[in-house]
C-alpha cells in the first residue's frame, strides 16, 4: 500500500492526516492478502456490505484505473466523495457514476435498467421493470437525446432534496 502520509493532500482534501492514518489501518485490515489493492472478495467480506446490491458498483466506481481492486489513493478518493464533508457536486457526481456504467457521460436506457435490476433483483417482473425505466428516461431526458446526462440527474435529485428539506421543516 505504500506509506499513507506519502500522499498529496489534494487526493483526500476532505480528511485530516488522522483520518487518514486510521482509514490506512482499516485498508490495511482488509487488504488481507497483503497486495496493496482490496479485491471484491476482501471488500465484500464486510458483513455489513454483503448484502447491498450495489456495492459491485461502488467498487467499480472507485476502481479508476480499471484494473479490478481498489489501492489506497482509489479507496481514499472514493471515501472522501461519501463523507459528510465532501460537497454537493461531489456526491451528484458519484451517484451519477454508479448508473453511469460505460462512463461515457450519460445514462442510457440500458444503464438505468441493469442498476435498477441490480436493486430489485427479482422482486418486479422484467418488463415491468423496462417500462418504469422508459418512462424515467423520457421525464428526464429534456433535451430528447434519449440518454440523462449529468446536469439532467443532478437538477432531479436537487429538486428532490429541495422538496423533502421543504416537507421536514414543515
Amino acid at each position: 500500500m505504500g506509506n499513507e502520509s506519502s500522499y498529496p493532500e489534494q487526493m483526500c482534501s476532505h480528511f485530516d492526516h488522522d483520518e487518514i492514518r486510521r482509514l490506512g489501518k482499516s485498508f490495511k485490515k482488509l487488504d488481507v492478502d497483503h497486495s496493496g489493492s482490496l479485491s471484491v472478495e476482501e471488500i465484500t467480506s464486510l458483513p455489513e456490505l454483503q448484502n447491498n446490491p450495489l456495492v459491485r458498483r461502488v467498487i467499480d466506481v472507485f476502481d479508476t484505473d480499471g484494473n479490478g481492486e481498489v489501492d489506497f489513493e482509489e479507496f481514499i478518493r472514493g471515501a472522501s466523495q461519501l463523507s459528510v464533508r465532501g460537497d454537493q457536486e461531489q456526491k451528484l457526481r458519484f451517484a451519477f457514476s454508479i448508473y453511469d456504467m460505460d462512463r461515457d457521460g450519460y445514462i442510457s436506457n440500458g444503464e438505468l435498467f441493469q442498476v435498477l435490476k441490480m436493486m430489485v433483483g427479482d422482486n418486479i417482473r422484467d418488463w415491468q421493470l423496462q417500462q418504469l425505466v422508459d418512462r424515467t428516461i423520457i421525464t428526464l431526458d429534456k433535451d430528447g437525446d434519449g440518454k440523462i446526462s449529468l446536469e439532467e440527474f443532478s437538477a432531479v435529485v436537487r429538486d428532490l432534496l429541495k422538496t423533502s428539506s421543504n416537507c421536514l421543516s414543515a
